[in-house]
């Protein structure tokens, strides 16, 4: 099975369709457009984020790249072999091409693909992009597990997946198992600065849901 990437002038979100019309006359050397997952789409990890950052993604172009929160997550993936070779944050013009980090094992998403004001997209937003989300959940043939960073992720994921929100409740580490073929639903703590910062996540802490992912699924 395929799926598409929603399209440059995605225009399903009018709110967010305004802000990425705004934020290409400010900066034209950014990518301000839907970002496309990264990785394979034979991963059997899914690793699913809220919606791009405004420094990060909505400017390079991939997800979790060029923000701290990327800095964490692709410093970890290497460590449970999910990913080879080096991660450079990306620079600030055009000139910006991809490094030489590839990942092995594991792909990753966001919820909602483009980015919204505040980081905060609305229940309509999030609810208009999740068939892209549950379409590329279809097309995993070998998807094992789903890590969600984040409760809002964690919810979009569910609801993907064709549950209720209440069907699991979210809590870092938490490993929801559904049976019947569905893939694990895992979670964590979103690896941002500030949830760093204030002690709530640890790069340890981090590192031990992936620890124990690399268990469940090899």
């Amino acid at each position: 099975m395929t799926f598409a990437e929603p399209s440059r002038e995605c225009p399903h979100c009018p709110r967010l369709a305004a802000l990425r019309e705004r934020l290409r006359a400010e900066h034209p050397a950014w990518a301000n457009a839907p970002v496309p997952s990264f990785g394979p789409i034979g991963a059997r990890l899914l690793i699913v984020g809220l919606a791009p950052g405004l420094k990060g993604a909505n400017r390079t172009g991939r997800p979790f790249t060029g923000d701290y929160a990327g800095d964490l997550l692709y410093a970890t993936l290497p460590k449970f072999g999910w990913a080879t070779g080096e991660y450079r944050a990306g620079r600030e013009d055009a000139a910006w091409t991809p490094d030489t980090l590839a990942l092995t094992g594991a792909r990753i998403a966001n919820a909602v693909r483009c980015l919204p004001p505040a980081n905060k997209p609305t229940p309509a937003e999030a609810a208009a992009c999740r068939p892209f989300l549950a379409a590329e959940i279809a097309a995993m043939p070998d998807l094992r597990a789903i890590l969600a960073l984040g409760r809002l992720a964690h919810d979009q994921v569910l609801i993907a997946l064709g549950r209720k929100a209440s069907a699991a409740k979210f809590a870092h580490g938490a490993m929801h198992d559904f049976g019947g073929g569905a893939p694990l639903l895992a979670d964590s703590y979103h690896c941002s600065r500030y949830n760093t910062n204030t002690g709530r996540l640890t790069p340890a802490m981090f590192e031990a849901v992936f620890a124990r992912l690399a268990e469940r699924i090899g």
